[in-house]
């Protein structure tokens, strides 16, 4: 069976899940929501730096919620639970990137209702969060007993990431430590880590306190660094690290925590990626305890970060591979605890042909 799909925004993620849904075998690309005037009325294909593809992209959320489809890849910069809502009660199922990975009892029930009511699944995944930080522990848990810790943790340089404007005015790289430690990144961030925390916590019975605790560290540059958002001046921030822990009676034993550098050199503290260099990392601590490293999610160097970067695909493409799946999901919001296996699709040249009756 063929899924029809809307791809709903164009930035990093979704060029990465249009040029993915065009390579699945299972999915067919019905339309595209853009929000910039400059992309509306072009061709998707286009967008994407392709062939064009007879799609026109579109602002025009009535028209594109009237286009017969099956699900949405739902991938702005920040969420609206508003749009959200009008493209489950279009009845069209939701994958993002963006939340719903395990939302707090209210918000569920009010979007189980509205799925529910309007016969959709809203799914939320991704890679971190998204994956690295719920689905793989849960999934490496199953090799231990009596676990004390489970630890989700990034290590990447944000020199790689594609999008200057959100790491200087949203991120506040670049800044004192002072106008740094304003930035939403903590909130913003957190109501997903939160959630992943909380799932982990959850499905393993650890009876977390009720408040999680959140970190904000920062180190600031001792020379000059050059960044895409220009060069950071000494005593500047260059470095930053969040970490979100569930505790029991204080004591950690979910975390989840990011640390993005601008790269190595010239930072006070002296942080680095550690000896495994960019990568992420996922750590059950019990009898007995494992260690995984995430390799290969992380881009060769900058300039090929700054061009397609692998972080970026990887979330892309665990919201398209979860769309057939979703599809044929129970009505209400699923997460992993309720979501079948989700799996790739084998390369075109290397794809089963239908058997000849």
């Amino acid at each position: 069976m063929t899924y029809r799909v809307l791809q709903w925004a164009t930035g990093n993620v979704g060029k990465a899940a249009i040029e993915g849904v065009l390579a699945h075998p299972d999915l067919e690309l019905a339309g595209c929501w853009v929000h910039s005037a400059a992309k509306d009325g072009q061709d998707v294909g286009t967008l994407v730096g392709r062939a064009p593809i007879g799609i026109t992209a579109t602002s025009d959320v009535d028209a594109l919620l009237a286009e017969d489809a099956d699900c949405v890849v739902y991938s702005p910069i920040f969420a609206d639970p508003d749009v959200v809502t009008r493209i489950l009660e279009s009845r069209k199922n939701v994958v993002t990137p963006l939340g719903w990975f395990y939302p707090p009892a209210g918000e569920r029930e009010r979007f189980d209702a509205v799925c529910r009511a309007a016969g959709v699944t809203l799914h939320g995944t991704g890679i971190n969060p998204g994956g690295i930080t719920e689905r793989f522990p849960l999934m490496i848990s199953a090799l231990s007993g009596s676990i004390t810790h489970v630890r989700a943790e990034e290590f990447s340089d944000i020199r790689t990431y594609g999008a200057p404007d959100v790491i200087r005015d949203w991120m506040l790289f670049g800044k004192t430590p002072a106008e740094s430690r304003t930035s939403i990144m903590a909130d913003a961030l957190g109501a997903g880590f939160r959630q992943s925390v909380w799932m982990v916590a959850d499905e393993l019975g650890f009876d977390l306190d009720p408040e999680l605790r959140t970190t904000h560290e920062m180190a600031v540059a001792t020379a000059p660094i050059e960044s895409p958002i220009g060069p950071i001046a000494p005593g500047l921030v260059a470095a930053q690290r969040f970490r979100w822990e569930g505790l029991v009676h204080g004591e950690p034993v979910i975390t989840a925590a990011v640390n993005w550098l601008m790269g190595e050199e010239h930072l006070d503290p002296p942080w680095t990626f550690g000896p495994d260099g960019e990568h992420f990392e996922v750590e059950v601590t019990g009898d007995p305890s494992c260690l995984v490293s995430f390799r290969k999610l992380h881009p060769d160097s900058i300039e090929a970060g700054l061009q397609r970067n692998p972080g970026v695909v990887a979330t892309a493409m665990h919201c398209v591979n979860a769309v057939p799946y979703v599809c044929e999901a129970a009505p209400g919001v699923q997460t992993y605890l309720e979501m079948p296996l989700v799996a790739g699709r084998a390369a075109l040249r290397l794809r089963r042909t239908a058997a000849v009756g």
